[in-house]
């Protein structure tokens, strides 16, 4: 660890099993199987067009209001009018499932080694696709973060570069000085 002086993190997955969320959503996904899998088809989608250019300063086709061109993918992808899609989203997908952060448990010892890397003089940061403060609440990982940002935010999806660079900058570190930890996923193609 010799020249780091902040680790980052990814939420989910990586500080709770996502298996522990996923079998409290069984019924949500039965109920609104169209809207998670357009919303997660647009994901793809916007994924896809961020790697056409890793430049932190570019993203493909995604300008202005990131959540406003997500719902209108979605929108598209189940065959609806956008207009309302947006508020949809943000009322069924990133609303509705945070209460069932309550009963998601984290990975044992993940809050003992925030504590510790904190002691240690660390800067802590964190890096998630989905808004992360109430869900951090809920978890009982509020306190002791440097910088705590949603890369939507940041207009790009990970793994793009933007949201990294942006949570340098807010961790007031270079990049290289940064120990990202992150769950490892396999993207399919």
């Amino acid at each position: 660890m010799q020249g780091i002086e902040g680790a980052a993190f990814d939420l989910d997955g990586t500080l709770y099993p996502n298996y522990r969320l996923n079998i409290l959503l069984i019924p949500f996904l039965l109920k609104e199987w169209r809207l998670i899998y357009a919303f997660g088809r647009a994901r793809k989608i916007i994924r896809e067009q961020q790697e056409i250019s890793s430049a932190p300063q570019y993203i493909p086709s995604v300008q202005g209001d990131f959540y406003e061109y997500q719902a209108g993918i979605t929108a598209k992808i189940i065959g609806v009018p956008p207009e309302a899609m947006k508020e949809k989203i943000e009322s069924m997908i990133y609303r509705k499932w945070e209460p069932l952060f309550k009963k998601v448990k984290l990975f044992k010892g993940a809050a003992e080694t925030l504590a510790a890397l904190k002691k240690a003089g660390f800067k802590l940061g964190l890096l998630s696709d989905f808004p992360p403060e109430t869900k951090l609440k809920y978890l009982g990982l509020s306190d002791g973060w440097d910088a705590v940002l949603c890369s939507e935010r940041c207009g790009a999806l990970k793994p793009h570069p933007r949201s990294f660079t942006e949570l340098a900058a807010a961790m007031s570190l270079p990049p290289e000085k940064i120990l990202y930890v992150g769950s490892l996923k396999q993207r399919r193609r």
